[in-house]
């Protein structure tokens, strides 16, 4: 009889559940990223924000479903159907097409499950980027963003930089963390908002791109600024429209799903209410982090 095994996790102060029902192929080697935030506390009745059962037996739904679209997230293809019973399939793929993921959800995502397919690597793709889309839209309907940004922390606020991939986020972190002192990265690639309580805070995640950041960190949120190569330094705040518009795109959302899209647009019209928001032009030298820390630090 193959042996199962549940696991329990914190993360931005959300309880996740994840139980692998035959642990021979998929077990928690997969996703070590998630060691920082495993907790021996089992989430009371209500309290969980979701739960996926990873199950290889899993198989696809072809009767009643409703082929939405197909996406590149830039490392594969992902494949989304709408489901009769108001949920969701997916196929995840890597960046060689190969199928790594089968993952259906209901409605809120709060009940998912998956089977993985592929040898090690294969397996851990598809299960977490599965956790990723389900984190994403789960938090949809309670505050909760899943961005993608390069996370800095200083005086206990942390301060986000959203940019597209390759601009340089993260070489201005770096910058921040060289020449800003009392500076520590919180996250390198997917940082998690919330709005708890009416305040903005920012927290470190278990998926943090190619820098391995995997920390059990929260700090208020301090400001979000975009960086925007130029030939020379210099920095403005953005109006409430603007600022909008230029955050939007660096949060996770699914613009199908009318009901997720516009709680997820909600959830930033509160983080624009409550934070700064800037765009950065920028050289990637000193000048430019001492010129951003200076304007936008609390």
């Amino acid at each position: 009889m193959a042996e199962s095994s549940v696991n329990h996790f914190i993360i931005a102060e959300h309880f996740i559940t994840i139980i692998f029902k035959d642990t021979r192929w998929n077990n928690m080697g997969l996703l070590r990223s998630f060691e920082p935030f495993r907790t021996d506390e089992a989430p009371k009745d209500g309290s969980e924000f979701f739960q996926l059962t990873v199950d290889d037996t899993l198989q696809p739904i072809r009767e009643g479903r409703e082929r939405i679209r197909k996406f590149d997230t830039g490392n594969g293809e992902t494949v989304v159907d709408y489901l009769a019973d108001g949920g969701y399939q997916y196929i995840i793929k890597d960046i060689k097409g190969g199928e790594c993921c089968l993952l259906q959800a209901n409605k809120d995502f709060s009940d998912c499950r998956c089977a993985l397919n592929g040898n090690y690597d294969m397996r851990c793709f598809g299960l977490n980027n599965a956790l990723m889309l389900i984190f994403a839209f789960a938090g949809s309907r309670k505050d909760t963003l899943l961005i993608h940004a390069s996370l800095v922390r200083n005086n206990g606020y942390g301060y986000a930089f959203i940019a597209k991939s390759g601009t340089g986020k993260s070489t201005h972190v770096s910058l921040w963390l060289r020449y800003i002192p009392g500076c520590d990265l919180m996250n390198d690639d997917n940082p998690i908002v919330r709005i708890i309580d009416g305040e903005p805070f920012i927290f470190g995640g278990p998926w943090s791109g190619k820098t391995p950041c995997y920390r059990q960190v929260k700090a208020r949120l301090g400001a979000i600024t975009r960086i925007d190569r130029a030939p020379e330094n210099s920095i403005e705040k953005l109006p409430p429209i603007e600022a909008f518009a230029s955050f939007l795109p660096s949060c996770s959302s699914m613009k199908w799903d009318n009901e997720i899209f516009h709680a997820i647009c909600d959830t930033v019209t509160k983080v624009i209410e409550t934070t700064p928001i800037y765009t950065l032009h920028c050289l990637p030298d000193e000048e430019a982090a001492r010129l951003c820390y200076k304007t936008i630090s609390k």
